[in-house]
């Protein structure tokens, strides 16, 4: 804390979507809000795959044909596999700034595979704030580095004694 403002010095933790700092001391409703996100994203998934379940009835009426059918199914699975996976490691890594026109490219893919991000949220909501490990990584690692750098020497450097 600083002396004169009462304010504290140092880094400051960075907000969570829907818990904001409350992940750092798991206090002001943080179990709470974990449980609503998880039932809340899990709402969101079975939702999505209700609706998912109108458009696959929708090309049953359609005739449109085995293949094309299959097509559709493949496609959604495939891209709710690979969105789960990307929303996943983005829980546990920062995504490298180098690679910001492959995320561009896969925006669409991942837009696909919807249901798939809603269920790694919820899987992640069941254990953790979804991205609470990499903000408490981070957040510990930027108060150990304040701390080493604003800690005081002791003595004077001018009266060490040279060999």
């Amino acid at each position: 804390m600083s002396d004169e403002t009462g304010t504290p010095t140092g880094p400051r933790p960075e907000p969570i979507r829907f818990f904001g700092t409350t992940w750092v001391d798991h206090d002001g409703g943080y179990a709470g809000r974990r449980a609503a996100v998880a039932a809340g994203s899990l709402a969101a998934a079975v939702a999505s795959c209700l609706i998912l379940r109108f458009a696959y009835e929708g090309l049953a009426i359609a005739a449109v044909g085995g293949f094309v059918t299959l097509l559709v199914v493949v496609m959604f699975a495939i891209c709710s596999a690979i969105a789960f996976r990307r929303t996943w490691e983005g829980f546990t890594e920062r995504p490298d700034p180098d690679t910001q026109d492959t995320q561009a490219s896969l925006r669409g893919l991942l837009a696909i595979g919807f249901v798939g991000a809603l269920l790694a949220y919820f899987f992640r909501s069941l254990t953790e704030a979804p991205g609470e490990k990499l903000h408490r990584q981070e957040y510990e690692t930027a108060r150990a580095e304040h701390t080493r750098r604003t800690s005081r020497r002791t003595g004077n450097p001018s009266r060490k004694r040279r060999r």
